[in-house]
């Protein structure tokens, strides 16, 4: 499809992704970035590529099939991956995700697509701690923020809420069951008043539970999904319309997944619109949906992800209004008997229904019958599939605690090691102080031999000079003697 006709999207099949042919420069692949429609216009905003975050803004024309970047003239984005982007007052909104910033909270940045200009928003209040695989949903005027990983890789489950009048940030307590702490979830708004979450992964388990807070009651419920079986998976995308929400992607760090789910947020059914090939860029981890009306027809359009390869490819899906649909239901004993109440009501309403032959009656109960055990049977099937994927968690998580106890009789070993050497170390230390001590009792004798030796040299000096000064002496009765003459003169006389 070339980039000649302004109206590309009407040749296209309904519920059925469509690859485009874009000429021209293209950003480069990524995954884990943000993106959202405004103004016929998809915005790309940072991601991450081959370990390294991205900082760049890409916005491609939904019209003319063209890419153009935003250059900030103002202060420059941060890198940033496993942020969140919202549209608020026709300008972009972009917040937390993990960057090589120094913050330790949450920062929210502003950016005006027509000034091209950037800016940090100041906001008040206890912001939450920095992270990254949250989820951010617009609720009025306020934006709800869920779950993620920090900095140090621990996982969350907690609520903030950031009022965009006040620029207020406060935590929200809640009460009954939260979702289990998780990143790379999604999330939606529905009735204005249920903030529904699924799927996610902690550091070992990927999920594909449902949970739903009251915004009212601030209440936590967890009900069961009926339709078609949903696989567990992290890294997907959602989009909601009117009161669909449609999920794309994501993949459980073995395979992706290739299904399109739609989600009827009213029924809670879950059918699967669409699959793709399983190395396809749809079927990837990290990429992004959005919706966009052009012309009047609504749109999700996907970017990017990774599944072994990082893609830069922009797919476009025609939505079939949802009102000629008949999404398939799974039927249960209590919803059969409403149906049938509701038939017999509508029966009373005309007296002409029940102008029914015996036979007619029989071949209506049968067909009703044959289709209860149809539809008994496919929840039993379903049933099936989920004691499977139950089994398979619980596979992983034996294995995990058997590594882990295998991990920890390696750290008692290692104890036990390092026990051994230290009483060794304690014996010899013990050994070492008594030859400390002898040697010491030694030292003290030889400093008591060492005193009376001083002693000794003392009388030996006091001796030396008495020796000195007789021989003094005696050297001057000798001179004094030959002087006189001595005897001999004497003698002689």
């Amino acid at each position: 499809m070339g980039t000649d006709s302004q109206s590309w999207y009407l040749d296209l099949s309904y519920d059925q992704w469509t690859a485009l042919s874009v000429s021209g420069p293209q950003p480069a692949a990524r995954y884990k970035h943000a993106a959202t429609v405004l103004d016929g216009k998809l915005y790309i905003a940072g991601g991450s590529r081959n370990g390294r975050y991205l900082s760049d803004i890409q916005v491609f024309d939904l019209k003319s099939l063209a890419w153009s970047t935003i250059k900030s003239n103002t202060e420059v984005l941060p890198a940033l991956s496993g942020h969140s982007v919202i549209n608020w007052g026709h300008k972009l909104l972009l917040l937390a995700g993990h960057s090589r910033s120094i913050s330790d909270t949450v920062t929210v940045w502003i950016i005006d697509p027509e000034s091209q200009h950037c800016s940090i928003m100041e906001t008040f209040g206890t912001p939450p701690v920095a992270r990254g695989g949250q989820s951010v949903t617009l609720f009025g005027s306020k934006l709800i923020m869920f779950g993620g990983e920090d900095r140090k890789r621990r996982l969350l489950n907690d609520i903030y809420v950031l009022d965009l009048e006040t620029q207020t940030w406060s935590s929200v307590e809640t009460t009954q069951t939260p979702p289990s702490p998780r990143f790379d979830h999604s999330a939606a708004l529905h009735a204005e008043r249920y903030l529904l979450i699924f799927g996610g992964c902690s550091h070992s388990v990927f999920f594909n539970d449902l949970h739903i807070l009251d915004l009212e009651t601030m209440e936590w419920s967890c009900p069961q999904l009926q339709g078609d079986l949903v696989s567990s998976r992290a890294g997907h995308a959602g989009v909601t319309i009117d009161e669909n929400w449609y999920i794309v992607g994501g993949g459980d760090n073995r395979s992706g997944v290739p299904e399109t789910l739609v989600l009827n947020m009213s029924k809670l059914v879950v059918s699967v619109l669409t699959s793709v090939k399983g190395r396809d860029p749809l079927a990837s981890e990290g990429l992004t949906v959005s919706s966009a009306l052009l012309d009047g027809e609504k749109f999700l359009v996907a970017f990017g992800g990774y599944n072994g390869k990082y893609s830069n490819e922009v797919y476009v899906m025609r939505l079939k209004p949802r009102d000629s649909l008949h999404p398939k239901i799974l039927m249960s004993p209590a919803a059969a008997a409403a149906a049938a109440s509701v038939t017999a009501a509508y029966a009373l309403t005309k007296p002409e229904m029940l102008d029914l032959t015996e036979r007619e009656d029989s071949n209506f109960k049968e067909v009703q019958n044959d289709t209860t055990r149809k539809d008994l049977s496919a929840e039993i099937n379903a049933i099936r599939e989920e004691k499977k994927v139950l089994e398979s968690s619980l596979a992983e998580v034996t294995a995990e605690n058997s590594a882990l106890k295998a991990k920890i009789e390696e750290v008692n070993n290692t104890h036990t090691d390092l026990s051994k050497e230290f009483h060794s170390v304690q014996g010899q230390l013990t050994s070492e102080r008594s030859r400390c001590a002898k040697l010491e009792a030694q030292i003290a004798e030889l400093r008591k031999v060492l005193d009376s030796m001083q002693s000794v040299e003392e009388e030996v000096q006091a001796l030396r000079r008495q020796k000195s000064a007789l021989e003094h002496d005696m050297e001057l009765e000798t001179v004094q003697g030959q002087r006189s003459g001595g005897v001999w003169k004497w003698i002689a006389g």
